[in-house]
């Protein structure tokens, strides 16, 4: 592979240095009513920042702030990011994303988590999208009827209160139970066909699997060209802790959907390296790509869908 390659990263969590102006708020797991651990495989050890796999016992977990993470994308020929909103720090306060985000307009641009079961998120979804807000992320942490969570009155609101102001819809995908939310996914894709939804972390496949778990019950994804997938290092240190290549899982997945559906995400913030590590790791998957995939999955398609990039401007 030659380089540089020009990267978007369309998951990079923002934390501010100053918890007194912007405090602290996270959502707190709840104990699973089954009595396991709420943080239990595929999440294992030395994925998002558990000590004790493969990035050892003092891991490094890097929370960068705008300012840090504009010297890092300019060091690392990345030309912009989705800002995702830390929920596990900030909940659905939204106020350091959005601010982080206003700080370099040109290279952030910020995805904000709302509770679509809440009566202010409408308005608070009004008012991030005024100042430069791109998409919402739906972050269903102790919810156990996740399909009921997303497909309410209140919850359809949400989704087309998202569509009309042309918000993208990102969706966390949960370490489980992940297929309770598949159909609701292609209803609401189907539902509202000029809005992009995006899928955290390939929705959490099963890589021991044959195909590595992206197969027939994704089909419906694969089918429609408003959803999208997101390859992280989040996936890559599932995918690394069942012993698996993770470009042989990117190069299925790209398969499976097609470079113009799937985007690369760091998950800084939450995922365990450093920034320079990631951007390595990510290129390093592409291996089994064709140069045109490559820039695909590494810039175009992440850019195009959270700014609407249009391939002749930067």
């Amino acid at each position: 592979m030659s380089g540089p390659y020009r990267l978007y990263d369309s998951h990079a969590h923002l934390v501010s240095d100053d918890p007194v102006r912007y405090p602290h708020n996270p959502f707190k797991l709840n104990p699973p009513k089954d009595g396991k651990p709420a943080i239990r495989a595929p999440f294992g050890p030395g994925t998002v920042g558990i000590p004790g796999g493969m990035h050892g016992p003092s891991p490094v977990n890097e929370k960068p702030t705008a300012e840090q993470m504009h010297g890092w994308m300019a060091e690392l020929n990345v030309v912009g990011i989705a800002a995702v909103q830390k929920g596990m720090i900030y909940g659905t306060d939204n106020s350091y994303i959005v601010d982080a985000a206003s700080l370099f307009p040109d290279e952030m641009s910020a995805v904000i988590i709302v509770d679509p079961q809440a009566p202010e998120t409408p308005q608070a979804m009004r008012d991030c999208a005024k100042r430069g807000a791109v998409s919402i992320r739906f972050f269903p942490v102790n919810v156990i009827d996740k399909a009921a969570w997303l497909t309410t009155p209140a919850a359809i609101a949400v989704w087309e209160l998202a569509a009309e102001l042309g918000l993208v819809v990102d969706l966390e995908a949960p370490p489980y139970d992940a297929e309770d939310m598949i159909p609701v996914v292609e209803a609401m894709a189907d539902r509202f066909p000029g809005m992009a939804i995006v899928l955290d972390h390939v929705f959490m496949p099963d890589v021991t699997q044959p195909d590595f778990g992206i197969g027939a019950q994704f089909d419906g994804f694969a089918a429609r060209k408003n959803i999208y997938v997101k390859f992280t290092s989040l996936i890559m240190d599932v995918i690394r802790e069942q012993g698996v290549a993770p470009e042989a899982v990117l190069r299925q997945t790209v398969d499976f959907y097609g470079a113009d559906q799937v985007m690369w995400g760091s998950d800084i913030g939450t995922s365990s390296g450093t920034y320079k590590e990631m951007v390595e790791r990510a290129i390093a998957s592409t291996a089994l790509l064709t140069e045109e995939e490559r820039r695909k999955v590494l810039h175009d398609t992440g850019r195009r869908v959270f700014v609407g990039w249009d391939g002749a401007s930067d």
